[in-house]
Order: structure tokens, then C-alpha cells, then sequence
């Protein structure tokens, strides 16, 4: 019988873990141990469930490119930095796109690296596993899952049809071929359910950005629009807000270390600063200017910018001076050099000031990355009711977000005029015109999540001809080749059975 080993110096480091911070166990467990024998304890079971959550992580935001292949490809920003750095990257922005390309090599391997540290986990705690008290085992395998899932769902909008793999795997049975989208959205479903089944509502103390069973019914909704199940996409929204997620009154808190485990956000990839090795988010140097120790990546379009809404009298979206810098605005304190970036702005949601970050840590910043958020789930329950024909609940989610976005001038003092929302700024929507609304719920959407890595997504779910509309100045891009990206070269060369 071939006996299944867990390499836990390989596994990861452990305290190299995402969620928690420097809360969780920091002391890295070597050597070669035999599953069995590893999880003999609920202390070592936490271990193996922290290890899952690494991939998750920008401490290296060069080798966790979603970033790249979320909105690099998108009509959101453009690779940055000077021509020719990175050149892989750039050519994900202009698609020139091969299997060889180190962004897409570098998702495939993060994301299944994170799906086989679940696999060891769930192959480690089955319910006959009396070592583990019954509660650690439960809340270890719903993260696991959750986890699992989120890996499987980025997995299968970058890639399209992959490997489903459910348990840790000998090497001859690694040679899986790809199976149908649908079976991966069916696992990814599975255990969703089951992970909100076993996971806590919330979290205390240390333990802080653990999955939970909000976050499992957030990635359930989104498999489910994904999929065009519109029904069961409104009514798993809706449970998600039954559990008492609210949005921020000023939407920037989202994105501000002191701020950003709120309300509003049910799960966040944690990054803590000064940890060694180093747990910081990479994002803080990659995204920043070159002139605060930046390298200058990841620039935002005229045609984002364009996509927010202003008033008669010239009054903008809020949203769009907390989501990147441009002239004439201040630069988290400073005045804005239109001379640090090609397109006239520069992304802010990832950043840190200053006075928080210096330039002589930048790479090491402590501010999280939120991929699901509360208000994120609204804007898909608006556009699951609208496409099931509720006009009028389509608008009750929508414009809760409005609301917020317009009133953070009633509680944001630094902005001009604060105390008192200007006139004719994002009035609720009323029109309950299905194809009017649903332009609309996309408009709001891009706004309200600019630049938080899910713009390509949305583009090629909405269709060729929305498509093709927004990524009309890239030429190379077509939407029959580019709707996912190659599975890359190593994947094929390792894997015969592929069948491509």
C-alpha cells in the first residue's frame, strides 16, 4: 500500500500563515512526517490548516499574480513600471499570451499548491481521527474547504476546464486529465455548503481572519452568478447579510490598516509588518511610486476614471479619490506628481502612507487584501434579482452601495465640504428596466471594486460583445481565445494525461 508523506518543511513555512498574523504559531515544524502520524494532535492539526492559507498571501507579489490576470488584463489599469520590466506581465496587459508566461505559471502553481495543503488537511482529519477534539477537527476541515473552494474558483475562471483534485495524490494518479467547468463548480459548491455548515460566524482574539461561515456563503454566491444560477445567487446573498455583515460609513476604512477588519469585510488575506521572515503585503512597494521606493506597477485608465460618476457641478464619486491618485489631489498627505505614472494616476487601495509604511520597509506593509466583502455581495444579489426579473429588490441592494459611497461625505471630514452630500451626487436608481438596470449594477460595480483584482472576470462572464466593448483599444485580444488562459507549459509537460 503506497503511504501518503507530509513534508512539512516543504508543505510551507509555517509561520509564513496569513490569517491571524503573528497570533498564529510561529515556529516552523521540520522534517518528513507520515500523515497519520502528524495529526496526532490539535495543536498540529492548526499547523496544517495555517499552511493552507499561505498561498493566499502578497508577501511576494511577484509570484501571487492574481493582481496581474485580474486587472492587468482588464480596462481597469496596465502593467506600469518601466518597458520591458517584468515583460511577462506585459504581455498579459497587450495579450501576448503563451503557456509559457510567468504570470499564468505562477497562479497555476499558487493555487494548487494552496488546494493540496487542503487535501492534507482533509485526508489528515477524517471524523475517525479521535486525536483531534471533535471542535478543532470541525472548524479545521470547514477552513480547508472554504479554502479549497476559493483556490478551485480562481482556479477555473483563470483556466477554464482543470484537474479536480479532492485528495493528496501519488504521483501516477497526478497524471489527471482536465475535467468539464461544471464538475469544478460543482466540488466548489459542495464544499462551500459544507464548509458553512462546519465554520463559525465569527472569530475572536487571535484568531481573527480565519475563515467563516460568511465568508463560505460569500464564495457560494459568487459560484452561483458565475454559473447563472440566478435563484440560489439572491437567496445565499441574502443569508450572507442575515448574519449582520454592514457596510462601512466611509467606504476608504475598507482599505486602511487601522480600519480594514471591519464590518463590512467577511474574508481578508492578513498581512502583518516587521514579522521575520517577512509577513507584510508586497503590494505596499510593487503598487507605489518610484519616488517613495515603489517600483511603480499597476497604473489605473483614463477609462476607469471615466467609469465614475460626477455631478452637474463637477462633484465626484468619492470612490474614485480613495481608489487612486491623480492631480490636484492629495497623495495620502503629499501633492500628487502626475510625473510618477504613464497614465495620469496611480492605484491607492493597496497602499500604505508614509508615516504608517516608510520607504525603507515598503515591501512589508501591514494592510490587508480583501477579496470579499459585504458590499461586493450586494452588488451580486442586485444583479441575481434583476436577472430573475425583480426590478424593484434588484434596486434595494443596489442602492444601499450608492447610499454608502455618496454618504461618506457625511462622515469622512476630509473631504471638501464635509458634513453635507452634494447635490444630484449617485442618487438612488429607479428604473426597474431589466437591460437599463442591468448596465447599471455593472457601472456600480466597477466603481464600488475598482481595482481589487476582479475586473477580467466580470468582462468575459458579461459576454463577447461586452467584451470585446471594453477591451476595444487592446488589439490583440479575442474573446474566443482569451475567455481563459492557457494551462501552462509545466502543467503539460508533468502532466500527460491533459489531453490538449
Amino acid at each position: 500500500m503506497k503511504r501518503n508523506y507530509l513534508l512539512i518543511s516543504g508543505l510551507t513555512a509555517l509561520l509564513l500563515t496569513t490569517a491571524g498574523c503573528d497570533s498564529f504559531l510561529d515556529q516552523p515544524v521540520l522534517g518528513q512526517y507520515e500523515a497519520g502520524q502528524f495529526f496526532t494532535s490539535d495543536t498540529n492539526a492548526i499547523l496544517a490548516v495555517n499552511a493552507a492559507y499561505v498561498p493566499l498571501s502578497f508577501r511576494d507579489a511577484g509570484s501571487n499574480t492574481i493582481w496581474v490576470l485580474g486587472d492587468v488584463a482588464s480596462d481597469d489599469a496596465v502593467k506600469g513600471s518601466n518597458p520591458g520590466d517584468q515583460a511577462d506581465f506585459e504581455n498579459i496587459d497587450i495579450f501576448n499570451i503563451t503557456p509559457i508566461n510567468a504570470a499564468v505559471e505562477a497562479q497555476w502553481r499558487r493555487d494548487y499548491d494552496g488546494i493540496f495543503k487542503c487535501n492534507v488537511v482533509l485526508d489528515g482529519l477524517p471524523e475517525s481521527n479521535t486525536n483531534i477534539s471533535a471542535t478543532v477537527r470541525q472548524q479545521a476541515r470547514g477552513q480547508a474547504l472554504f479554502l479549497r473552494a476559493y483556490y478551485y474558483f480562481e482556479l477555473t475562471n483563470l483556466y477554464g476546464n482543470i484537474p479536480l483534485r479532492v485528495k493528496v495524490e501519488t504521483p501516477e494518479e497526478l497524471q489527471s486529465p482536465a475535467v468539464p467547468q461544471a464538475q469544478i463548480y460543482a466540488q466548489i459548491e459542495a464544499d462551500c455548503q459544507a464548509a458553512a455548515d462546519a465554520l463559525p460566524a465569527t472569530w475572536t482574539g487571535t484568531d481573527v481572519g480565519r475563515a467563516t461561515k460568511g465568508a463560505a456563503l460569500a464564495l457560494l454566491t459568487k459560484a452561483y452568478l458565475f454559473q447563472k444560477k440566478w435563484a440560489p445567487a439572491a437567496q445565499t446573498a441574502q443569508a450572507v447579510g442575515a448574519l449582520g455583515y454592514k457596510l462601512q460609513p466611509v467606504f476608504a476604512d475598507n482599505f486602511r490598516a487601522a480600519t480594514d477588519n471591519n464590518q463590512e469585510i467577511i474574508f481578508s488575506v492578513q498581512h502583518t509588518t516587521g514579522l521575520s521572515p517577512n509577513q507584510g503585503s508586497g503590494l505596499n512597494q510593487w503598487f507605489a511610486p518610484r519616488p517613495q521606493n515603489g517600483y511603480g506597477f499597476f497604473l489605473p485608465t483614463q477609462s476607469l476614471v471615466d467609469n465614475f460618476e460626477r455631478t452637474s457641478d463637477g462633484v465626484v464619486d468619492p470612490r474614485l479619490d480613495y481608489t487612486l491618485g491623480r492631480a490636484g489631489q492629495s497623495f495620502f498627505g503629499v501633492a500628487f506628481d502626475p510625473g510618477w505614472t504613464s497614465t495620469g494616476y496611480v492605484s491607492k487601495k493597496h497602499l500604505q502612507p508614509l508615516t504608517e509604511i516608510p520607504a525603507t520597509i515598503k515591501g512589508d506593509g501591514n494592510l490587508n487584501y480583501q477579496p470579499l466583502r459585504y458590499a461586493d455581495v450586494l452588488l451580486m444579489q442586485a444583479e441575481a434579482l434583476n436577472e430573475s426579473g425583480n426590478g424593484a429588490g434588484a434596486l434595494m441592494a443596489l442602492n444601499q452601495v450608492r447610499k454608502r459611497a455618496r454618504e461618506s461625505y457625511l462622515y469622512d471630514t476630509s473631504l471638501p465640504n464635509a458634513g453635507t452630500v452634494p447635490d444630484g451626487l449617485l442618487p438612488d436608481i429607479t428604473t426597474t428596466d431589466q437591460s437599463q438596470l442591468r448596465e447599471l449594477i455593472r457601472r456600480e460595480r466597477r466603481s464600488e471594486l475598482a481595482l481589487e483584482f476582479h475586473r477580467y472576470f466580470d468582462i468575459i462572464r458579461y459576454g463577447e460583445a461586452y467584451a470585446r466593448q471594453a477591451l476595444a483599444d487592446r488589439p490583440n485580444f479575442n474573446y474566443a481565445r482569451n475567455q481563459f488562459y492557457p494551462i501552462p507549459q509545466s502543467e503539460r509537460d508533468t502532466n500527460r494525461n491533459l489531453g490538449l
